[in-house]
């Protein structure tokens, strides 16, 4: 129990410990330890009394109070969902752990002020229903509302937490909107090459088209993931947490932990790269993405995510029928456990065979587009 102390007024002071606040440095990063693990700054809260035990009891009866509402069903969901965070922050990514308060901020806000023991069955299902309806922020032009993925990724969490903490929830009823199927308009890869050609984005838009390398991943490569035998290795990616890029030294499954041989075409654009520069590509994620939509824009051809790019890739793999086990691992979406069972033969003479067809089917299409681009009339 905390002790008062007297104060040079006479009166009696007792102090109690409140809460702890994260802290930050004067751009706004956080100050870590040497672990890693953001540093707190402890708050503690003041009880003043003409009378000792009449400021203790003051302490005490916050003390109580603060206590019983810090039992899980007395938190409200935001309360729930930081208890949630603080928990696992050193296992979860700061990526993951980023996108989390992002959607506590955002999401499901007409629940996020209630007690975890008052969210029913009914009202989470009502607040699914207005979440769905709920206009995208970051549209400024002819706002839509969110996307059934978006909502689904928002109600893990927030199913997570009352799971967690509410044990008198069921939530096997609980319906989220369908997705909506979508057909894509993927462009050739020929024209894709046209319009990038001699570019700053034409080495990142080649990677993921040619080799299936997310933006991440791309962002992640590095020259010594180059080596000397012709290989280029994905063992770390780059992804924004709180808008500054961050380097994680392996990729969200093992899956994608992969190599690709470099087709001739590519390491000529890694080898024409300036000797000092680090990464492969420099640029931002959005800085590429801008860049790429004002590319289509520019050329009258229709809209795709720099992310298609991975899409264009497994279409040419299925024209070529490529074996799914092969197609599976050149593009890191096999799960862990079947990965663990094909890894060591994934440089096998049928995967070199692969390899071969898919570079050979890039490489013929640049060619022709190059030799089209030479015979065109000045």
């Amino acid at each position: 129990m905390a002790k008062a102390k007297k104060l040079p007024s006479g009166q009696w002071r007792t102090q109690v410990y409140s809460h702890s606040i994260p802290l930050y440095d004067e751009d706004g990063n956080p100050i870590t330890d040497k672990n890693g693990k953001q540093k707190e700054k402890r708050i503690y809260e003041s009880f003043t009394a003409d009378g000792k035990k009449e400021s203790e009891y003051m302490a005490a009866e916050f003390a109580f109070n603060k206590k019983r509402k810090a039992r899980p069903e007395n938190l409200t969901l935001s309360e729930a969902i930081d208890k949630y965070i603080n928990s696992k922050d050193a296992i979860l990514s700061p990526k993951t752990v980023s996108e989390y308060r992002k959607m506590k901020k955002v999401a499901f806000k007409d629940i996020m002020d209630l007690k975890v023991k008052d969210i029913t069955e009914d009202r989470l299902q009502e607040a699914i229903n207005r979440e769905a309806k709920r206009n995208n922020e970051k549209a400024t032009k002819n706002p839509k509302p969110i996307s059934a993925k978006t909502v689904k990724n928002e109600y893990g969490l927030v199913a997570t937490v009352l799971t967690k903490y509410n044990k008198n929830l069921d939530l096997s009823e609980i319906k989220l909107p369908a997705k909506q199927a979508t057909i894509k308009e993927l462009i050739p890869p020929e024209t894709i090459f046209d319009i990038v050609k001699g570019t700053p984005i034409e080495l990142p838009v080649m990677l993921a088209m040619w080799l299936s390398f997310s933006m991440s991943e791309i962002r992640g490569l590095k020259r010594s993931s180059v080596t000397s035998d012709g290989y280029i290795t994905i063992n770390q990616v780059v992804v924004d947490v709180d808008c500054k890029p961050v380097e994680k030294k392996q990729a969200k499954v093992f899956t994608r932990i992969r190599k690709h041989k470099i087709p001739d075409y590519i390491k000529g654009l890694i080898d024409a790269l300036p000797e000092d520069q680090e990464y492969l590509v420099p640029l931002s994620g959005i800085a590429v993405n801008r860049r790429f939509s004002y590319l289509l824009k520019k050329n009258n051809l229709p809209h795709m995510t720099f992310h298609d790019l991975r899409h264009v890739n497994a279409s040419v793999m299925a024209l070529l029928r490529v074996p799914d086990r092969y197609a599976m691992e050149r593009g890191g979406w096999k799960t862990d456990s079947t990965m663990k069972k094909v890894y060591t033969h994934t440089f096998s003479d049928q995967r070199q065979a692969v390899d071969e067809a898919i570079d050979n089917y890039f490489s013929e299409k640049i060619q022709h587009e190059m030799q089209h681009e030479n015979h065109e009339p000045a």
